[in-house]
């Protein structure tokens, strides 16, 4: 059998942890391989040794039948292996051509000649059905769009093994869809893919084999025309697990959050949320059903106040927080789940115990007359991570050397101990496996059963249908429909998301 790619019981460790143990992949030419597990199973340091970050301590790589090695990215490259990374390495100030050109420059008389190549990423960009602009700034352009400037940079190299890690964890419904087709194109054009995931209908829909590993070990390559979502589920949790979330019907009692005719601009000046109403009750959750970029970050924003209304009002339990401090805020009842875990939910550089204080470090018992109290905080950390099964080497283990499952969970458990009166919860399980997707599931769900009130923002429909109470579609900053996600379908959501019935539907809450 010819492979393209072929890594043979690879082992890679880091201080303390096993990451890959005795692991095969078997890739061939124009096949798209999943690669799946869960957070932590070691599914990213394994790509990261095929692209040259990483050296294993043993074990081989080969590449069309040759054993090589991979030192470094240039290696790779010039293997024709490309790596679209899961936090985008671009640079915000430059154009799109800018970053593809980037360490493959043209140049001519000393000089760059950008213009030939914006000619020729244009080129690539149409062959491959990107749609991009190559003279765009990244710093304006979506997150779907600098995704394909990933993907650009990686065909510019002359890439024929595309390595994608989680590449719908940032992408709407749509830009899904539009990635799909891209992948086929790329299939077509004779490329072989590897997708790193754990979105099995991803996997079902797209895929040809399947390679899965749990906890660094190498359970076993199957086709996936031979397979089911729950069965490669078992397979990589290791056990039984239900994608239906239990809960009992909801019993709202007062209003916890009120928001009466919210106006906000953005940096730009540019009205993102409109006259916004909406209430969340005590004992219910709330989800905001939108596509990507209709004011549901500068709605979470003004909440929390990291950003200031325009007008209108923002009350929690009577009182109006709008005019306070992010950290009033915080400290009047609200927990805030980030969308993004490493811009707001955490400092990477500090260990995992030191994050789990953040909130609370300066009141007693963590702190006292300003010095900290490191024996409280570490047993309150060491505590909260068995709890939320936070699998992390230790306490003093840096926040960026964990998976993002783990890091997610550490700020769930984090803000959820606050024992906060409004939990909001902004993406909460985006880039996470089915296991750790359940488990959030079900502390949300807790948070209501004790009479907490949850503000669920998700671009994941099944999320939003499966975990809340009422459904608030929110278009061009305004909600534009209240619906009951028993009565209603992912097509009819998608139909009021697009805003294609924008008359308000049941808004009287």
């Amino acid at each position: 059998m010819e492979y393209v790619i072929e890594m043979l019981n690879i082992r890679k460790e880091f201080p303390g942890i096993v990451a890959n143990n005795n692991i095969t992949l078997q890739v061939k030419k124009g096949e798209i391989h999943a690669l799946l597990g869960e957070n932590g199973a070691g599914k990213s340091t394994l790509m990261n040794v095929l692209f040259g970050l990483y050296q294993p301590e043993r074990g081989e790589i080969r590449a069309r039948g040759k054993v090589v090695n991979i030192s470094n990215p240039n290696i790779a490259n010039e293997l024709g292996i490309g790596m679209v990374h899961q936090h985008f390495m671009l640079i915000d100030t430059f154009t799109v051509t800018e970053n593809i050109i980037l360490g493959k420059e043209t140049v001519n008389k000393g000089k760059i000649d950008l213009k030939k190549a914006e000619k020729e990423v244009q080129e690539i960009s149409e062959r491959y059905g990107l749609a991009v602009d190559p003279k765009a700034k990244v710093a304006n352009i979506s997150v779907g769009m600098q995704q394909r400037v990933e993907i650009l940079k990686t065909l510019y190299r002359g890439a024929e093994i595309l390595i994608f890690d989680e590449p719908t964890a940032v992408l709407t419904p749509q830009e899904i869809t539009e990635l799909i087709s891209i992948f086929r194109t790329l299939i077509k054009e004779g490329k072989s893919i590897i997708l790193i995931t754990h979105k099995l209908k991803e996997i079902m829909e797209v895929c040809d084999r399947v390679t899965v590993i749990r906890k660094g070990e190498g359970i076993g390559t199957y086709d996936v025309s031979g397979t089911n979502a729950n069965e490669l589920a078992n397979l990589m949790v290791g056990r039984e697990v239900t994608f239906k979330t239990d809960k009992t019907q909801a019993q709202p009692k007062e209003t916890v959050l009120k928001i009466a005719d919210l106006n906000v601009k953005d940096s730009r000046g540019v009205n993102v949320v409109n006259s916004l109403n909406l209430e969340v009750k005590a004992g219910e959750i709330v989800g905001i059903a939108g596509v990507d970029g209709n004011g549901q970050s500068e709605l979470i924003e003004a909440i929390t106040g990291l950003t200031k209304k325009d007008s209108g009002s923002i009350t929690l339990n009577g009182n109006d927080i709008s005019v306070l401090t992010p950290r009033k805020i915080t400290e009047s009842g609200v927990g805030h789940i980030p969308q993004d875990r490493h811009k707001h939910g955490l400092v990477l550089d500090f260990s995992i115990g030191d994050n789990m204080a953040l909130q609370s470090y300066y009141k007693q018992p963590y702190s006292k007359a300003g010095i900290l109290n490191h024996k409280f905080m570490e047993k309150k950390a060491s505590d909260l991570i068995s709890e939320y099964d936070v699998r992390t080497p230790g306490l003093h283990t840096p926040a960026r050397a964990l998976s993002g499952g783990n890091q997610q969970k550490a700020i769930i458990g984090r803000e959820v101990d606050r024992d906060p009166d409004l939990l909001i919860a902004a993406q909460p399980t985006r880039g996470l496996d089915v296991g750790a997707i359940e488990f959030i599931h079900k502390r949300l769900i807790e948070q209501r059963d004790k009479g907490k009130a949850v503000l669920l923002i998700s671009f994941e429909l099944e999320e939003i249908l499966n975990v809340s109470d009422r459904i608030a579609v929110i278009f061009e900053g305004e909600i534009i429909a209240i619906v009951d996600p028993k009565e209603t379908t992912e097509q009819e959501l998608g139909l009021l998301m697009a805003g294609s019935k924008a008359k308000k539907v049941g808004v009287e809450q």
